[in-house]
Parts: structure tokens; C-alpha cells; sequence
């Protein structure tokens, strides 16, 4: 079934086009969920929120862009809401841990698997993955990420460039990066590919 069809289809509220639609995004929506949720059964009820949003809200998509970087949208939404919601996004952040590293601006060797990168970034207190995930590997701006999650925009630029110290540390230490000479600027493209 071609995405046309699939649309048309989900557009007819047809049960085999949404189950369509599903199979062909859901595994790679699932990747963008595990990289903000606590676990794979937050990273699930976060997917099945957001799909279900897509489906409800499938008469508002124009079709001037890619329907996959519209359902993304949905999807990202639904997960920092759902941080909201649950308060995750308030938990303490140790900046103790973060201000004393240095972020260096070298490449990343190609042998870093994109796996592991997604599993460092996991790592990272719910605030500053947060943001690193939106801004790194989304693409929003600090302003947008500001209006999402109700911050200033100081503080989404500080906690993502405290994320990025935090991540380094936490790569060299997994020695995932050989040397604190090489950066974490390029894990983004990395990690969106999970």
C-alpha cells in the first residue's frame, strides 16, 4: 500500500490503512520515545499516546512536508507531555556532576555505535536529556524548547551544554570515546538514526 493510500485511507477512519500506517512508522517512532522515557514500557505507552493522536488528528496533515517529520512532531510532543505530566522533567539534576568538564569541538570516531550513544544519552538526568534530544537530535531551536517545556531559554542552552559535558564524561568513562579530546557534537546525527 503506497502512503497516499495509507492516508486516504486513515483519512476514511479504515482500520487496515491505521494498522498500515502503524507498522511502517512505529518502529522508528518507538526509537525517538526510548530516548526520552525511563523504560521500555514508558518508551511503549509514549508510542501508543502519540499514535493515537496521529490518528485523530490525521484530517490536520497538509501534506507540504513528510508525513513521517509530521508524525515525529506528534510523537516528540506526546513524550515531553507526558514527562510533564508525570513530572519527570523536574527531577533534581546532580550540576555539580556537569560544571566541572569541558566540552571540546572534535569529531566523533565513526566506530561509536549508534546503540550505545542512545544508551549513554539514556543515562543523563530527564532534564538534559531532554533538551540534548530536542535540540541534537530533533533539530528544535532553545526558543522552541523554551515554549515546550515552559523554561527560558538560558536555561535550555545551559542544561544542554551541561548535557553535552555530562555525556562526554559519561562516553570516556564507557570508553565508547577513547580520549576527552574527542566531542559528542556529531551524536546527534548518530542517535537519529536509531
Amino acid at each position: 500500500m503506497t502512503e497516499e493510500a495509507i492516508l486516504k485511507g486513515c483519512l476514511e477512519n479504515d482500520a487496515a490503512a491505521q494498522r498500515e500506517l502503524y507498522n511502517k512508522f512505529s518502529p522508528k517512532m518507538l526509537s525517538v520515545c526510548y530516548r526520552f522515557a525511563h523504560n521500555r514500557e514508558d518508551a511503549e505507552d509514549m508510542l501508543q499516546e502519540g499514535f493515537i493522536k496521529v490518528f485523530t488528528q490525521i484530517h490536520s496533515f497538509e501534506s507540504r512536508g513528510a508525513l513521517e517529520g509530521w508524525i515525529r512532531r506528534i510523537i516528540v510532543h506526546t513524550c515531553i507531555n507526558s514527562l510533564k505530566k508525570n513530572k519527570k522533567f523536574n527531577e533534581s539534576v546532580d550540576i555539580i556532576h556537569a560544571t566541572g568538564l569541558q566540552v571540546r569541538e572534535e569529531t566523533v570516531p565513526s566506530v561509536i555505535q549508534a546503540k550505545q550513544v542512545v544508551e549513554c544519552i539514556r543515562m543523563l538526568p530527564i532534564g538534559y536529556r531532554t533538551v540534548l534530544n530536542l535540540y541534537a537530535i530533533e533539530g528544535y531551536s532553545h526558543r522552541e524548547i523554551a515554549g515546550m517545556l515552559t523554561i527560558e531559554e538560558s536555561t535550555s542552552r545551559s542544561q544542554y551544554t551541561r548535557a553535552k559535558a555530562m555525556l562526554e564524561d559519561i562516553l570516556v568513562r564507557k570508553k565508547i570515546l577513547q580520549s576527552p579530546k574527542q566531542n559528542v557534537s556529531m551524536i546527534g546525527g548518530m542517535a537519529r538514526k536509531m
